[in-house]
């Protein structure tokens, strides 16, 4: 009661208290017939109580007060009351008893204010570790999720909040199941706790569109407190690939592309002026046209390999695909001499992205010569797409032909330079779109899942999407 009140001090009230005790229970022992009674013993616990809680300041003056004042009983008692015999001897024991556990509670209040003071220091130590782990986590450039037992996000960095979109149920904590928000995840997590050995491909993410390395890590060696999950964007080691990748094709470019051109020039008004000499000479025409077929060729790829090195010089505008690709499939049926029903534009919304828009007629072109070239070349034989994402932030354009799609086997090449299975292609076409697309900050992706040839792109949205 005395210490809620706050109207003294700690070690006053206490003080207070303890001499209370002393004379209350001395009182007692003049009542109930000095020392025999046995009742002196009892102050031990006070003292002993009351060192512990002073931390051992008030320990030795209260024993020496309780032993003023067993002294002064005796004294009393042998004054006042008629035969009574004074038990000196019993009452220096009592007292040296005292003092033997004011001096105990005073050594055991120091070894617990030196624990103490450890504690603090360890728990302050703890403290700036938890820190800067935590700034560590926060500033590394992948994902890391803590996950328990149960499948719940307990932890996890802001990269992690980029690439599954947690922020949502960011106030509800117990809410953010792994299976929720990335199930593939949950999936590899699962088939992971039964073969720690097993190895994973990359994984493209539902959310944010992007392409990680899954990497898992226990706690402990049996699961019991859970799995630190590290999602590795490969998209930003790819753009650093790309950027040294581009510099050696610039460099590469910047070398040999005039010396090459210039001999194909010759080379190709040679194989006119033979060609227009062949009637006098004879000359089989089939040698010229291979002359002239080749270097055409040899021109596109120099030309193909030009345009790597200016893919990273970009000029995006704010523009509604719908419109664009109107337009496009025009100008594209037109000078290809294809038929417009061919192409089937499907769209129902009105969206805005961000892209250059000659390098995305150039994307599109590209895939419209590969959609035609390969499908049935009927009304209807390639469908053009145009939908939001599953998280509704982004704007996907999906470019789907009737014809038997890519080879499995080939899947993992299609977009590698120089790779190609049309007679007198390049090889880089798919590979420009791609680079083009990243140049945009967009990606460009063949989709698996069909039984006919589809490409997918994901736009980069200027605004949240309607």
């Amino acid at each position: 009661m005395l210490v809620n009140l706050r109207t003294l001090e700690f070690n006053w009230q206490l003080t207070i208290q303890v001499i209370c005790d002393i004379v209350f229970f001395t009182i007692m022992l003049y009542a109930s017939g000095g020392l025999q009674s046995g009742l002196g013993a009892i102050l031990l616990i006070s003292l002993a109580a009351a060192g512990l809680i002073s931390r051992g300041r008030l320990a030795l003056f209260l024993a020496s007060i309780a032993t003023i004042s067993l002294l002064l009983q005796e004294t009393y008692s042998l004054l006042t009351v008629s035969y009574y015999s004074a038990q000196y001897s019993q009452a220096g024991l009592l007292s040296m008893a005292y003092f033997a556990v004011a001096w105990l509670a005073h050594q055991l209040a120091k070894h617990t204010l030196v624990s103490e003071q450890l504690a603090k220091e360890r728990g302050i130590d703890l403290a700036n570790m938890s820190q800067v782990n935590q700034l560590v986590i926060q500033d590394l450039q992948e994902g890391v999720l803590v996950v328990d037992k149960h499948g719940v996000i307990r932890q996890h960095n802001s990269y992690a909040d980029k690439l599954l979109d947690l922020r949502s149920s960011a106030n509800n904590p117990k809410s953010l199941k792994l299976s929720d928000y990335a199930p593939d995840i949950a999936d590899r997590l699962k088939s992971w706790q039964g073969d720690s050995k097993m190895s994973f491909d990359l994984l493209r993410l539902t959310h944010s569109h992007a392409l990680v390395r899954t990497r898992f890590l226990p706690i402990q060696a049996d699961f019991s407190n859970g799995v630190v999950v590290f999602l590795e964007d490969m998209g930003r080691i790819q753009a650093q690939l790309q950027q040294l990748k581009l510099a050696a094709v610039g460099r590469l470019t910047a070398n040999i592309a005039h010396e090459i051109r210039n001999p194909l020039s010759a080379i190709n008004h040679a194989a006119e002026l033979l060609e227009e000499e062949q009637q006098e000479n004879h000359t089989d025409p089939r040698l010229v046209r291979i002359i002239c077929d080749n270097t055409r060729r040899l021109n596109k790829i120099v030309q193909d390999v030009l345009q790597l090195n200016r893919r990273n010089i970009s000029k995006p505008d704010i523009l509604e695909p719908q419109d664009f690709i109107k337009k496009f499939l025009e100008e594209f049926c037109d000078v290809e001499k294809i038929d417009s029903d061919v192409f089937i534009l499907q769209n129902t919304n009105k969206y805005l992205v961000s892209f250059d828009r000659d390098q995305l007629t150039q994307i599109l072109w590209n895939l419209c010569r590969n959609a035609w070239r390969h499908c049935r070349k009927q009304a209807g034989s390639v469908l053009i797409e145009l939908s939001t994402t599953t998280n509704g932030h982004n704007v996907c354009l999906n470019i789907i032909d009737d014809g038997p799609g890519v080879n499995p086997q080939q899947v993992k090449e299609i977009f590698e330079p120089f790779f190609t299975t049309a007679d007198g292609g390049t090889g880089l076409g798919l590979y420009v779109a791609r680079e083009l697309c990243e140049t945009n900050q967009s990606s460009l992706d063949y989709i698996e899942d069909s039984s006919s040839g589809h490409f997918r792109i994901i736009f980069n949205c200027s605004e949240p999407c309607r």
